[in-house]
């Protein structure tokens, strides 16, 4: 006989958590993680699963409304996992963004909360994106609506749009997405209802077959858009038909490129971009820089609060006209090249190469010529070898992945006692665990957390570092 689950009853929820969950916590001290809830509701959860200092449970009922839940905007919240917080009033994300940095640097930094500055809002909470990728699929998300009303086949045509949390083979057919400007919608039904009547396929993600396989949409604040076909079989015909109609109904596209993808994974760096018409690549500008985006760029996603973060990172590093700025996990040297014009010199470093081409691409493309990059992992390249050929650091910026800096890279920079460190990070814990093994020769002065992602939990947050005065 199954155990019976447990019910816990009247739960307040007084915070948001990782990956769009919220959290209460029993009279006992317990932490539960419950999906679908905003701070303030108060609810009866099942509990699905117990663990040694957390439980995770699905609403049985909601007792109470939190006074910051909201209607949300978007038809398909909900369904779409893409944006979590919808339902929470944007000043309320705000404030409980700006709680989980706090928190993780008094728990983790040994910071005081005085040191973590208001959090930076962005002033565009829906159409900030700037790149969508959508997903085709034989198998369409049907809500508990649709099932218990229709006896219709209603995924007969598969679907277009985004996955279904968990689920790989899943996708919600999307009519509207806020996340980028209405142009995106247009283009992706238009393609949806193209293949609908001309009678080709959707990927099928188990048999690894189908025509039609990914849509990816990128543009410019300033109305650049390219679109990026990817196929899942080299149907030369069907190819050539579909391009060309785009080409024909959509002046708007500024770069149209397509992809053939046959493989077992979406992953199409390794691949051929096939250019079908207009420029090579879209241009994006921030601050006095601008920068050229290609099909396969990495890139800032919300450029208009990119802008405000790096003037936060600039702003920290007090950058002198004689100095050295190492810019560390630099990318497509979005942020190296964005401080170039302040500093004597600066050296950018990033793992992957496709992206180190794009840094010197756009260092020539603005005539920056004191701007330097080296592919290779950071940890392997900042060592003495590159200290002795190259001027000691006077600024670092970093900003690492989700996982921080590798304890190497950390060494290596409390070696360095560069004057001041600029971090800038998307996991505030990691970040926080990083500032405690600096603080052995840094004091943290500041850290403001940034909201790139309004109704997601994702927070940037950028803390200024300064070499103790008695090291100095």
């Amino acid at each position: 006989m199954a155990r019976k689950k447990k019910l816990i009853k009247g739960l307040l929820i007084t915070d948001i958590a990782d990956k769009g969950k919220a959290m209460g916590k029993t009279e006992d001290g317990q932490v539960v993680f419950v999906d679908g809830v905003v701070p303030g509701d108060i609810v009866d959860v099942l509990i699905l699963r117990k663990k040694k200092n957390y439980a995770e449970g699905v609403i049985d009922q909601i007792v109470k409304f939190s006074d910051a839940r909201i209607k949300p905007t978007c038809d398909h919240f909900g369904a779409c996992g893409g944006c979590k917080w919808q339902n929470l009033q944007y000043e309320a994300q705000l404030k409980f963004k700006e709680k989980v940095v706090k928190d993780a640097m008094l728990r983790i930094a040994k910071l005081q909360n005085d040191v973590v500055k208001p959090i930076v809002g962005c002033e565009h909470i829906f159409q900030y994106r700037n790149k969508l990728e959508y997903s085709s699929s034989t198998k369409r998300w049907l809500t508990k609506e649709e099932i218990v009303t229709s006896n219709e086949i209603l995924d007969a045509h598969g679907a277009l749009g985004f996955h279904k949390s968990g689920f790989f083979d899943k996708i919600v057919s999307i009519d509207e997405c806020l996340l980028q400007e209405s142009f995106t919608n247009t283009l992706r039904n238009f393609v949806r209802a193209y293949i609908e009547d001309n009678q080709l396929t959707m990927y099928d993600i188990r048999q690894h077959s189908g025509f039609l396989r990914n849509i990816v949409v990128r543009n410019t604040t300033d109305g650049q858009w390219m679109v990026i076909m990817v196929f899942g079989e080299n149907d030369t015909e069907h190819i050539e038909n579909l391009m060309n109609t785009l080409k024909t109904n959509f002046n708007e596209v500024t770069s149209l490129y397509y992809v053939v993808n046959t493989k077992f994974n979406d992953t199409t760096f390794d691949l051929d971009y096939h250019l079908w018409y207009g420029m090579p690549y879209i241009a994006q500008s921030l601050g006095n820089v601008k920068y050229k985006i290609g099909p396969k760029s990495f890139f800032q996603t919300n450029p208009r609060q990119a802008e405000n973060l790096y003037n936060i990172a600039v702003k920290y590093a007090e950058i002198k006209p004689t100095d050295t700025v190492y810019d560390l996990y630099t990318g497509l040297g979005s942020i190296a090249l964005y401080v170039s014009g302040s500093a004597h010199q600066v050296i950018g470093i990033e793992e992957i190469p496709e992206a180190i081409e794009d840094a010197k691409i756009n260092a020539d493309y603005n005539e920056i010529h004191n701007a330097i990059f080296y592919a290779g992992d950071v940890k392997e390249i900042l060592n003495k070898t590159f200290f002795y050929h190259h001027a000691k650091a006077d600024v670092v910026i970093t900003d690492p992945p989700r996982a921080g800096m590798h304890t190497e890279v950390v060494e290596t920079l409390l070696n360095l006692e560069a004057h001041r460190i600029v971090y800038i990070s998307c996991n505030p814990a990691t970040q926080a665990r990083d500032l405690q093994l600096l603080s052995a020769k840094y004091d943290v002065d500041e850290v403001t957390p940034v909201d790139m992602f309004p109704h997601t939990h994702h927070i940037e947050s950028v803390a200024k570092l300064t070499l103790k005065s008695s090291l100095s």
